[in-house]
């Protein structure tokens, strides 16, 4: 499937974050809340944040830092849904330069790079860094026990980042859902280019 410019555009700045709770997670891990809808460029895209679960501790004892959560797209005049495991990584030390990602079976995935942000180089220097990958539909439906996705970064740190299949059921049925209220034209996928 093409991605429309405009889609692509919000994809790679918007960073929507949302809460909700899933069964099965580590207390620590435990979101509260539900997916959340937001609107954007007038109604154009609809983007559905899932809840935020902790990858690391929160940086500094700051809430909202160290998190990932999945978010989809909806453009509402084609249909289409963009998928992405958000990250938000917060940290000390030399700054890591995020820039790769693949699926657990060393397939490629798209990388996105949101923001990039040195927090205080007063003594030891600390970041905070932004950025996401694409998720194709097909691995997301295909993977009910979970998937994971690793990052890299420019200085050889890696990132794993185990997405719980409840994680991705939520997801994608609140895509469903939100898919489903678009104008009719909307709600079907769009006919294949030739």
């Amino acid at each position: 499937m093409s991605w429309s410019r405009p889609l692509l555009g919000l994809i790679g700045i918007m960073a929507l974050a949302g809460c909700g709770a899933i069964a099965g997670l580590s207390p620590a891990a435990q979101p509260a809340g539900p997916v959340t809808r937001t609107e954007a460029q007038g109604g154009r895209f609809v983007t559905l944040a899932g809840p935020q679960i902790q990858h690391a501790e929160p940086f500094l004892g700051v809430s909202g830092t160290n998190f990932y959560l999945l978010r989809s797209m909806i453009d509402t005049r084609t249909g289409e849904i963009a998928h992405q495991l958000y990250v938000e990584d917060s940290y000390f030390g030399a700054e890591r330069n995020w820039n790769a990602a693949r699926d657990a079976t060393g397939q490629p995935l798209r990388f996105i790079a949101i923001s990039k942000n040195e927090i205080t180089c007063e003594g030891a220097c600390s970041y905070a860094e932004e950025f996401a990958a694409a998720l194709p539909e097909t691995p997301l439906r295909g993977n009910p026990q979970g998937l994971t996705v690793i990052f890299t970064a420019r200085s050889g740190a890696e990132k794993r980042i185990a997405v719980p299949g409840e994680l991705i059921a939520r997801q994608l049925a609140a895509a469903g859902e939100a898919r489903a209220t678009l104008p009719v034209a909307a709600a079907s996928p769009p006919a294949p280019q030739r």
